[in-house]
C-alpha cells in the first residue's frame, strides 16, 4: 500500500487500508491489480481520473492524423493534365495527407495494364523528393492504385510546383515601353 504521500506503507489488510484511506477522506485506488500481492494507493479517485483523461488528451493531440486523399487519371491523359493532377498529389503531400493514385482503364484499356504500371511508377518517381511508396502498384478489377505516404522531412523541392511559378514569373507580361519617335 502506498499513501497519499506517495510513501509505501508495506502489505496491509484491505480492511486497514480502508480504514486508512476513510480517515484521510480520499479512496482507496487500486494501482496494479495483478502484482502478487496488488498494489493500493490513498489517493482522490475523481482527480486520478482527471489527471489521466489530460495525458490522454494531449497525447492524442501529439498524434499524428493522415487522411487518405485520391488523385485519378486515366491510361492515355496527355502531359499537361498529368502535371496539374501531379501538382495538386504535391500539394496533398506537402499537407500531410497519403495519397492513393487510381488509374482507371475502361473498355478494351484493360488489356494494356504496362501503360498504366509506367503512369504509376513515373508518379512514385515524380513524387519520391515529397513521399515514399507504401503500397506497390496492384490491380484490383478495372483500377489499378498505388498508395504513396509523406516523408517526414522532404528529400528535395517539389518538381511541379516549383516548375509552375517559375514558368508563371518569366511569362508575365512585360509593361510597354514606347520609345520616343523623332520627327
Amino acid at each position: 500500500m502506498i499513501d497519499e504521500n506517495g510513501h509505501q506503507l508495506g502489505i496491509l489488510p484491505t480492511e486497514d487500508a480502508l480504514a486508512r484511506a476513510r480517515t484521510a477522506g480520499l479512496d482507496l485506488v487500486e494501482v496494479s491489480p495483478t502484482a502478487q500481492p496488488p498494489v493500493c494507493k490513498i489517493a482522490d479517485y475523481g482527480r486520478l481520473k482527471y489527471e489521466q483523461s489530460k495525458k490522454d488528451k494531449d497525447a492524442r493531440k501529439k498524434q499524428r492524423h493522415f487522411e487518405l486523399k485520391e488523385v485519378k487519371l486515366r491510361p492515355k491523359i496527355e502531359t499537361h493534365d498529368y502535371e496539374t493532377k501531379a501538382r495538386m498529389a504535391e500539394r496533398l503531400l506537402l499537407d500531410g495527407s497519403k495519397i492513393k493514385v487510381t488509374i482507371m482503364f475502361r473498355g478494351r484499356e484493360i488489356t494494356y495494364t504496362s501503360f498504366g504500371r509506367r503512369l504509376l511508377d513515373r508518379m512514385a518517381e515524380d513524387m519520391a523528393p515529397l513521399a515514399t511508396v507504401e503500397r506497390e502498384a496492384r490491380l484490383e478489377g478495372k483500377n489499378m492504385f498505388m498508395i504513396l505516404a509523406p516523408r517526414a522531412t522532404p528529400t528535395g523541392p517539389p518538381k511541379f510546383s516549383i516548375a509552375r511559378e517559375r514558368d508563371h514569373k518569366t511569362s508575365a507580361p512585360q509593361p510597354d515601353v514606347k520609345e520616343p519617335t523623332s520627327a
